[in-house]
């Protein structure tokens, strides 16, 4: 019995291992390119982002410890079940119960696990996510800026520099500044240097040394007052709250999260409005760990039943129960804080539902009934789909092509062409490839999805959003996660692929013909970029609509007001570029109708091209487009011109033209649209024109080489898998997809780090976005060189 013992848990605790890094790691992935971007800017230190990363862990092992616990239990069994090896077990005088009590042991083993993670180790590092937070507030302040674009993350300041020349440690040297004082919105006090050095102020300040400038000031309420002071050298500190956006990694109920246990427990027995939020908490605690148990309850008899769909069928009925057990403890959990149900009922509703349903389970595989039977056979149904899959496959021919007499169509193909591909074993190879790749492309699609419903149904319930609403917003969600996932689907379907072969001894036998292992794997990357052209296709059509279509609904979803474009807080914009390619009008308003094309309280400042100095300002109450003179009309307002320190004319007027300034209205109407939301030439048109007008463009450039560069990373990752599935074949599926989570995770670490290095101004934007695609493809190509063929 010990031996039993040992192989039964050693079967499960594989699996619930290899499901518990995957299920982590799918929760872990939203927060990576924060994590980047905190490394890059210089917020957080290295060991900074591994401690962040400690402090993340624990809350995401409340929820993928007892799905690994169901993950490895189904997965065990089901596959002791389809080798009959779980038959053997129970003719040799093994019961049900036999299974079930050496299956608790490892049950219990993470029950505790779970407790002592939920009640002790994530409070404590929720608590210190929270502390981290609260330090970063108190940093000292850097900022990058770039060159021609509008800066108004300063309390009370807008900054625009021509040139900029970056430091280190934080400073930079600006050329040509032009700063607004908006202290005052109506009247801003504007500040124009040669020059500025920046330097840090301590905390979430800077320091700005000015040299040779002047200062404009301007009365409210007369602007027959106008003063020019000039200057030398000056000082000029500004806050900013950059760091404090940037580090903002908890979640709403973080704060809860964070509390002890006895102080949860006290404030749980504290009447108060906040008393049912603390209940809910503390229960939290204990029925997600507890979880363990009632889902063995449930995968054991499940488990022994899937006599004949093996992992497969074990796999699914994982997703199906995660999601429903999730679902139940989310409107459990949603109905207790509307006050519907009381808070213990509510949060272990879940847990009793499962539980009952695997006793039922456990007495219907003792004496049979129609659940467990119904469970073997779609088992059967998923191997027979299968097997007719793989029949079909290795026939070669019948039924996947098609026949003209009694040649094959592929056949006709090559010797209509002249050419000696695809042959019968490239066939076998790529559809093996293609096989593999489909199956964890759906399983993917399917986690993702499970885990977003996950995240919404707090907002579903709390809004009251038709499920219409949400299935739409689910389905227009698949293009952006198929978009996200294929290059990790093609690694894992490589992996897959030629790890069977080496571990069936078919590689081998192939090489014994005569065959190279370079013209073995030619089949599989010519079907990895034909993928990498198709994605981009599919990002240059279909992916930006429903990525649009799909953030309106999630808005709609969330509460939020219907999602439009335009940005209405922009009220800096540069002007059209004059004879030198410089700017030379800046326009500052309070209000933009982009219906109407009408201004209020618009401000017109003129620089001399090349010293930009500041020459004429123009201000009108209101302004409006004219069709008829093709132009603006300025009414109720002035305009003053300026010769060297002094003002030189100023002339009131109460309508006027100025057909110097030929924006048209359309200039003003710039969108704020995020690149995933545009194809390639619409996000390069959309950069060039926000760039004229003197906004940050830097994100955007890398993500438009990001268009480019990203749909090659199947391609790559494809040739970096072929010398990974060789070494991990012999040591099973575990070891093939471990493989692909750490390559995986390898890649969007590095993608993230360049992706921000790009985006701070620190590496051009086509090396940011090229560089891990050309690490990763060297790395490739050697490994794969240094194969034995």
């Amino acid at each position: 019995m010990r031996i039993f013992t040992r192989y039964i848990l050693r079967e499960i605790t594989g699996y619930a291992l290899l499901g518990g890094v995957l299920f982590t790691f799918i929760l872990f992935m939203r927060y990576l390119l924060p994590l980047m971007e905190l490394a890059v800017r210089g917020v957080a230190s290295p060991f900074d982002i591994l401690r962040l990363i400690a402090y993340l862990l624990p809350g995401f092992f409340s929820f993928t410890i007892p799905m690994a616990v169901l993950i490895g239990i189904l997965l065990g069994l089901s596959r002791l079940a389809a080798d009959s090896e779980v038959t053997a077990m129970r003719a040799s005088g093994m019961g049900v119960l036999t299974f079930v009590r050496i299956v608790s042991i490892f049950a219990i083993v993470c029950w505790i696990a779970g407790l002592a993670n939920s009640l002790f180790l994530a409070p404590r590092a929720a608590q210190a996510l929270l502390h981290y937070e609260d330090a970063s507030k108190t940093s000292q302040a850097t900022v990058a800026i770039q060159p021609r674009v509008f800066y108004e993350d300063f309390k009370n300041y807008v900054l625009y520099a021509q040139d900029v020349i970056p430091g280190a440690n934080g400073t930079a040297l600006w050329h040509h500044v032009f700063i607004a004082d908006l202290t005052k919105p109506a009247s801003p006090h504007i500040i124009t240097a040669n020059e500025a050095t920046v330097l840090s102020g301590g905390t979430q300040a800077l320091r700005l040394e000015l040299a040779h400038g002047s200062r404009h000031d301007i009365s409210t309420t007369d602007p027959g007052q106008y003063d020019i002071t000039t200057f030398v050298t000056t000082e000029l500190p500004m806050q900013t709250g950059q760091q404090e956006e940037g580090s903002h990694l908890t979640r709403l109920n973080t704060h809860n999260e964070a509390i002890g246990l006895h102080e949860l427990w006290r404030l749980a027995r504290t009447p108060g409005p906040a008393q049912r939020a603390y209940l809910i908490e503390l229960h939290n605690r204990f029925a997600f760990p507890t979880a363990c148990i009632v889902l063995m309850l449930v995968g054991v008899p499940l488990g022994l039943s899937s006599k004949r769909g093996g992992k497969g069928a074990g796999f699914v009925a994982t997703l199906g129960l995660v999601f429903i057990y999730y679902f139940l403890s989310s409107m459990g959990i949603a109905f207790a804080r509307t006050g519907k149900l009381p808070p213990a009922l509510g949060v272990w509703s879940a847990n009793i539902l499962f539980a009952i349903a695997g006793l039922l389970l456990l007495q219907q595989i003792s004496r049979g009934g129609a659940v467990i039977e119904l469970f073997a056979s779609i088992g059967q149904t998923f191997s027979k789909l299968f097997d007719r899959l793989r029949t079909q496959h290795e026939s070669g021919h019948q039924p996947s092509t098609q026949h003209l007499g009694d040649v094959p169509l592929t056949q006709r193909i090559r010797r209509a062409l002249r050419i000696r591909f695809p042959l019968i074993l490239d066939e076998y190879v790529m559809g093996s490839f293609l096989r593999n790749f489909f199956l964890v492309l759906l399983s993917l699609i399917v986690l993702f999805i499970i885990f977003t419903f996950f995240e919404l149904i707090g907002d579903i319930l709390r809004y009251r959003t038709p499920l219409a609403v949400v299935a739409d917003y689910l389905v227009n969600l698949i293009p952006f996660i198929l978009n996200s996932i294929l290059p990790l689907c093609a690694l894992v379907a490589v992996l897959i692929t030629f790890g069977t072969l080496n571990r069936n001894s078919e590689l081998t036998a192939m090489k014994a013909t005569g065959i190279s292992l370079y013209r073995i794997v030619a089949p599989m990357l010519v079907v990895a970029t034909l993928l990498s052209a198709l994605l981009f296709v599919f990002d240059e059509t279909y992916l930006p609509a429903a990525n649009r279509r799909q953030e309106a609904l999630l808005s709609e979803i969330k509460g939020k007001p219907a999602q439009t474009f335009l940005r209405p807080d922009r009220k800096w914009i540069s002007g059209q570029a004059g004879s030198n390619n410089q700017p030379t009008r800046i326009f500052y308003y309070q209000f933009f109708d982009p219906d109407k094309n009408d201004f209020a309280n618009l401000t017109v400042f003129e620089f001399q091209p090349g010293t930009f100095n500041l020459t004429r300002r123009i201000f009108a109450n209101s302004a409006r487009w004219d069709e008829t003179i093709n132009g603006w009309v300025f009414e109720d307002g002035w305009q003053r011109t300026f010769q060297g320190e002094s003002t030189s004319n100023y002339e009131p007027f109460t309508v006027s033209t100025f057909p110097e300034i030929h924006e048209q209205p359309s200039y003003f109407k710039k969108e704020d649209r995020q690149s995933e939301q545009m194809s390639y030439t619409e996000l390069a048109t959309y950069i060039q024109d926000l760039k004229q007008s003197g906004f940050d463009t830097m994100r955007l450039r890398v993500q438009l080489n990001h268009k480019l560069a990203y749909p090659l990373m199947t391609l790559i990752l494809a040739i970096l898998a072929i010398p990974f599935s060789l070494f991990a074949g012999k040591r099973g599926s575990i070891a093939g997809i471990g493989t692909a989570i750490g390559v995986a995770i390898c890649y969007w670490v590095i993608a993230g780090v360049f992706e921000n290095l790009g985006d701070v101004n620190s590496l051009p934007a086509i090396l940011a976005a090229w560089s891990p695609d050309l690490l990763f493809a060297m790395a490739g190509t050697y490994l794969l060189l240094r194969t034995p063929t």
